[in-house]
C-alpha cells in the first residue's frame, strides 16, 4: 500500500474512534482558503496531526503539529504502526494542564 493511501486510511480510522466517542470528527481538508487545517478535526481544542507509518520522526512530526496549531489548540501527534494500538503524542506543558495542574 502507498504511504499517502495508508496515511489517508490512518485519519479515516482516527476519525471514526473518535466519532465512537462522541466527538464529532472528520477527516481535516489539509489546505482550506489558504488556512491549514488538522489531519482529524472534531477535537475541540486539539490539533491533530495523523502519523500511520512504520518509521516516524516523532519530533518532526511533532515540530509540523506545533507550527501549524492555531493559538487556542494544543498540538498533538496521533500514530501507529501495524499490529499496534494508537498513541497520542503531546508537549508535556499541555498534558499537565489537561490534567488540571499549575496554569
Amino acid at each position: 500500500m502507498n504511504s499517502k493511501v495508508k496515511g489517508n486510511r490512518g485519519e479515516v480510522e482516527l476519525a471514526n474512534i473518535l466519532r465512537e466517542y462522541g466527538y464529532n470528527a472528520r477527516r481535516g481538508l489539509q489546505y482550506q482558503s489558504g488556512q491549514i487545517e488538522a489531519d482529524v478535526v472534531g477535537v475541540p481544542g486539539i490539533h491533530l496531526e495523523v502519523k500511520r507509518v512504520e518509521k516516524l520522526n516523532l519530533y518532526n512530526a511533532m515540530a509540523q503539529s506545533i507550527r501549524d496549531a492555531k493559538d487556542e489548540e494544543k498540538p498533538v501527534v496521533a500514530h501507529r504502526t501495524n499490529r499496534h494500538p494508537w498513541l497520542v503524542t503531546m508537549l508535556l506543558e499541555d498534558w499537565l494542564e489537561l490534567l488540571g495542574g499549575k496554569q
